[in-house]
């Protein structure tokens, strides 16, 4: 029996570029809207679709840059944050981090990088987005920092509270707990083109709390849930560590080929992972109390033929319905429990 059908896809303006967790899903409950972002080149293509699937509004982002009319800076990310009082749209390129009211309407904060006075071999860019509890926004750079952005329950009064300075190589994604557990000790992970893993503790000052290496090969894609990173690699790998021991869980062979996405449905323990081999699969995360270690389960594969898959999304905490960009494709392909 498969757990899930294809529904109708949602038209975009234009086609996903290929990066990394390209695909941002926000629901707006009270609306019984959903915002979803994808990144093509230097624009944000933004549609707000109704649940009945009756009605969408496109919106498109410029990358921004400072004295510029048209700028012509890749973006690399577009993701939503959702703090304790706002929710924002968050989207970095490879001169700065613009942050939005959630729908696009306006830009709250800009803030540049920090561009070498002499051009250099490195590629300057921020990639890696999450909201940390409290009020924080984090973002990854290409030297490797985080930026922590300190966010005001409402206004632009954004502020750079703190910059974490560990990881050696450019960062590839962040991520902050997502089961909404209070026991859990880290609340945010950050991944490097090494596949290196840093463990933080947000609050006043944040602390690192491990460091697990990584194999030189790219961590894409990670997540926290209930005290576990899950980290996809450019092997088409899947790990699960302990996050703040760094032993290892489980290692899953899950993908032919790079991996560009993963999500966890944080209710239900599903997984999500979608890779260039075409394969969107769906897994199953649960504690076994006796072991205290996670196992998965696989559940359900989708293959969208001839696409290299570059985001996707759970629409929903319980991961009834997920959606998927990929590659040259003018489309979200919506998928939805049978």
């Amino acid at each position: 029996i498969s757990m899930y059908h294809k529904e109708k896809s949602i038209q975009i303006k234009n086609s996903a570029s290929a990066l990394y967790n390209n695909l941002g899903v926000l629901r707006i409950a009270p609306r019984r809207l959903t915002y979803f972002a994808v990144v093509h080149a230097n624009v944000v293509n933004m549609i707000s679709a109704s649940w009945d699937g009756l009605n969408y509004s496109h919106r498109q982002l410029q990358s921004k840059e400072p004295n510029v009319a048209t700028s012509t800076s890749l973006i690399m990310q577009a993701a939503f944050c959702v703090l304790p009082s706002r929710d924002l749209l968050v989207v970095t390129s490879q001169k700065g981090i613009q942050m939005y009211e959630s729908d696009g309407s306006i830009m709250v904060y800009w803030h540049a990088l920090d561009t070498p006075e002499t051009p250099t071999a490195q590629a300057v860019f921020a990639r890696g987005i999450s909201a940390v509890p409290d009020n924080y926004i984090c973002v990854g750079v290409s030297s490797g920092a985080i930026l922590v952005f300190d966010v005001p329950s409402k206004g632009s009064n954004i502020t750079l509270y703190e910059v974490l300075e560990e990881h050696k190589e450019s960062i590839t994604d962040v991520a902050s707990e997502c089961s909404g557990s209070q026991e859990c000790i880290a609340n945010l992970v950050s991944a490097d083109d090494g596949g290196n893993l840093c463990v933080w503790k947000s609050g006043e000052e944040f602390q690192l709390l491990n460091k697990i290496p990584g194999f030189d090969m790219t961590c894409s894609s990670v997540k926290l849930w209930k005290g576990t990173a899950v980290a996809g690699y450019g092997t088409g790998q899947i790990r699960l560590y302990e996050a703040v021991t760094g032993i290892l869980h489980a290692e899953i062979n899950a993908h032919a080929r790079w991996i560009y996405s993963l999500d966890i449905a944080p209710f239900s323990g599903l997984l999500l992972s979608a890779a260039e081999d075409s394969f969107v699969r769906v897994w199953h995360l649960a504690m076994t109390p006796e072991t205290n270690s996670m196992e998965v389960a696989h559940l359900h594969n989708e293959c969208v033929t001839d696409t290299q898959i570059c985001g996707a999304k759970f629409c929903d905490g319980d991961g009834y319905a997920f959606v998927v960009t990929g590659y040259d494709l003018s489309e979200i392909i919506r998928f939805v429990q049978s």
